[in-house]
């Protein structure tokens, strides 16, 4: 039997050891390149490339507007407090946890406050998004929802627990996650109340002439007059007659084991992020995690500012 990818060296490209021998100054390159490959400062505020630099204060001025900027101004890692080898190091942490990383760890690990972490570990799930913006999915896709949140603990007492399959015993925090996975492809995420919301995101999102495998839920029935269509009946079989979604459940299986063993909660308003996240995972795996490090930190450096968690703690205060 052939060896697992995760397990070959030629996964680990990266390691924290390497990054924090680096030091500050090939850190800070590292970022610069990334932001700028041309080598080549460019302003942020008027898009001007003819700029000198202040060493310094690793800043840079402009010679249009007289702005002043660093290598993470308008990024998504705008006004940084921590040094480049951190924000790589925590780069470095969130690719390497294959079912995902808790912010709890990355912030013992880096020695920085848990909030820290927190907005840190969600800036670069949003960073990660932007590779999957205006994407349509084409060749075979396959698509499928599950549900996460709105937990209901039982009663303690068996003749007090009502049937939690019941509207009445939900808490209506419950939403559905829809996934569609082309195979051999790329993978986009949703989140809305119902798994049947899928049917209209699959119309927006997935070309008309892709070939949809869908399982036995009645609300995929529409698909049929849009697309070339197979159904699996999962309470017969897994796989038949050429028709599955074992992608689309392989990446449940990560977003499950990502809820139960690492985050423990990823319901609510953030369950969007973990998903997407998870997303991504599943098309990087094959990635060594020093390309993935390398594909993230170039992400972050340009997105934009986050209008989500910029002063994410300040608003809560």
């Amino acid at each position: 039997m052939a060896q697992h990818f995760l397990l070959s060296a030629a996964a680990r490209t990266l390691s924290l050891k390497q990054v924090f021998k680096m030091g500050e100054d090939a850190a800070y390159e590292a970022f610069r390149a990334m932001r700028w490959p041309d080598g080549e400062a460019t302003c942020p505020r008027c898009c001007c490339a003819e700029t000198y630099s202040i060493t310094t204060r690793k800043r840079f001025k402009c010679v249009g507007c007289h702005h002043q900027f660093s290598v993470t101004s308008g990024t998504i890692f705008a006004s940084r407090k921590l040094s480049f080898t951190d924000l790589l190091a925590a780069i470095v942490i969130f690719v390497n946890g294959a079912k995902g990383v808790s912010a709890l760890q990355v912030s013992r690990d880096l020695d920085v406050q848990y909030k820290t972490a927190f907005v840190l570990s969600h800036k670069l799930r949003e960073a990660m998004a932007l590779e999957a913006q205006g994407r349509i999915l084409d060749g075979v896709v396959e698509v499928d929802g599950a549900y996460f949140g709105g937990y209901v603990k039982p009663a303690n007492v068996k003749a007090e627990r009502a049937d939690r399959r019941t509207r009445l015993a939900q808490s209506g925090k419950r939403q559905s996650v829809i996934v569609m996975r082309e195979r051999q492809g790329e993978t986009l995420t949703f989140v809305g109340a119902k798994e049947s919301e899928g049917v209209a995101l699959v119309a927006k999102h997935v070309d008309a002439t892709a070939t949809i495998h869908a399982d036995e839920a009645s609300h995929w029935d529409v698909l049929h007059a849009r697309y070339e269509t197979f159904r699996i009946n999962h309470s017969e079989a897994y796989s038949l007659n050429g028709a599955c979604t074992n992608q689309a459940e392989s990446f449940f299986s990560r977003l499950r084991r990502a809820e139960v063993g690492t985050h423990h909660h990823i319901a609510g308003p953030y369950l969007y992020a973990y998903a997407g996240e998870m997303a991504w995972r599943e098309d990087n795996r094959r990635v060594a995690n020093g390309g993935q490090a390398a594909m993230v930190t170039r992400a972050a450096m340009v997105s934009p500012v986050s209008r989500k968690w910029a002063g994410y703690w300040q608003r809560r205060a």
